[in-house]
């Protein structure tokens, strides 16, 4: 399996597990918007920080207004 768990990052706290099995991450106007490998959605305000393939993990950082 290559998918892969999506961590937000919001300010300095630590980072949180938002979705797990992600297979997709897409780019939209205000925006990322994961789906995983069951068809399940989420949306977030947030940038891709760094990814860790090796261990399939992507991170994301919350986008401050």
């Amino acid at each position: 399996m290559c998918e892969a768990n999506a961590y937000l990052i919001i300010e300095d706290q630590e980072a949180q597990l938002v979705m797990e099995s992600v297979d997709t991450v897409e780019p939209e106007e205000d925006g990322l918007r994961l789906v995983n490998i069951f068809g399940d959605q989420k949306f977030l305000k947030a940038r891709i920080e760094s990814l860790s393939l090796v261990d399939h993990k992507v991170f994301l950082k919350a986008l401050t207004t």
